[in-house]
């Protein structure tokens, strides 16, 4: 019987390559530059669009974390600011065009991955200091890029920020994770196994499905779905998104950083997803510069109340203008 299994197994994650050797090859998810540089972690991607006025401070777009995240994510304000000011946009490791190795992922790796990221923004664009935005679990590394190098922002985006629940631990080792080694272990430790199970999780259906619930309903961009799905089936695709699973991608401080922030900053989040005004209003009550904006969307409003969401922040850009 156990011969059985394993064998099924074994063919399970044959049919896997088998599905991946034919999915299309990853093409560019956003317009621009796709421009890449080398770190510890790998190869690091990011697209790079400077069309409007070059010397208004860069705007730079972070996507989430899940088991097909990419750039992507991010297009809709992307193609929106791309001619207006410089903008880039990240593919994190593990995702889109970056290296996908089979490490462990941590909040540690993606923060160092944003500080050289925006290192190479500044020496891109010149500009001392960039607007940031990130989406849900990734407001997590970009707070806490933030608070390590804070000269290197002028203002930070939190769309959807993950972390806030209260069983997260306020004031916790800067590199301690909500990571279950058991579960790490059960996911990677058989490739087959961990095939099989990858199979299941990047099919099309379970895309849809837990996209549908990241926008709160059906109304779920078809783009969104065909590129999360070829993303998924790129070699490698699998190993972060266990991390993410496994907890490995949740810092145990994340509340703490959120309130720790110093910057200016800018909540938005849909009145459909998990995110609540009482969540709001606890990162942001020590930052009298900062505002809080909620729509009749999902997890990324940008998708399904782009006007809106955009004129949100360009009042809350202005308003840094006028204070400066």
């Amino acid at each position: 019987m156990a011969r059985h299994e394993a064998g099924a197994g074994h063919e399970s994650a044959a049919r896997m390559d088998d599905i991946m050797s034919k999915t299309p090859a990853l093409t560019a998810a956003l317009k621009g530059e796709r421009r890449t540089f080398e770190t510890e972690h790998g190869t690091i991607s990011y697209y790079f669009a400077n069309e409007g006025e070059a010397d208004r401070t860069p705007l730079v777009l972070i996507h989430s974390i899940n088991a097909a995240a990419s750039a992507y994510e991010v297009k809709p304000i992307y193609d929106r600011y791309r001619r207006q000011r410089p903008v880039a946009a990240i593919d994190l490791p593990g995702y889109g065009f970056s290296s996908r190795r089979a490490t462990r992922y941590t909040p540690r790796l993606m923060t160092d991955a944003i500080h050289a990221w925006v290192e190479r923004i500044a020496a891109d664009t010149g500009a001392a200091q960039v607007d940031a935005m990130a989406c849900s679990v990734a407001c997590q590394y970009l707070a806490r890029a933030a608070e390590e190098r804070p000269e290197r922002y002028r203002s930070i985006g939190l769309v959807s920020p993950a972390g806030v629940d209260g069983d997260l631990q306020s004031g916790a080792n800067a590199d301690a994770t909500r990571g279950k080694p058991w579960l790490y272990r059960v996911l990677t430790a058989s490739p087959a196994v961990s095939k099989t199970l990858f199979a299941g999780l990047a099919s099309r259906p379970s895309i849809r499905y837990f996209l549908e619930k990241t926008f709160g309903g059906k109304d779920v961009e078809p783009g969104l779905v065909d590129y999360a799905y070829r993303s998924a089936h790129q070699p490698g695709a699998r190993h972060a998104p266990w991390s993410f699973l496994s907890g490995y991608l949740f810092s145990a401080d994340a509340a703490g950083l959120y309130r720790r922030l110093s910057q200016p900053v800018w909540l938005a989040y849909g009145k459909r997803s998990d995110f609540s005004d009482a969540a709001a209003r606890d990162i942001v009550q020590q930052h009298t510069a900062s505002t809080v904006v909620s729509f009749d969307a999902g997890a990324l409003p940008h998708f399904q109340q782009l006007e809106a969401f955009v004129a949100g922040y360009d009042r809350f850009l202005a308003s840094l203008e006028t204070s400066g």
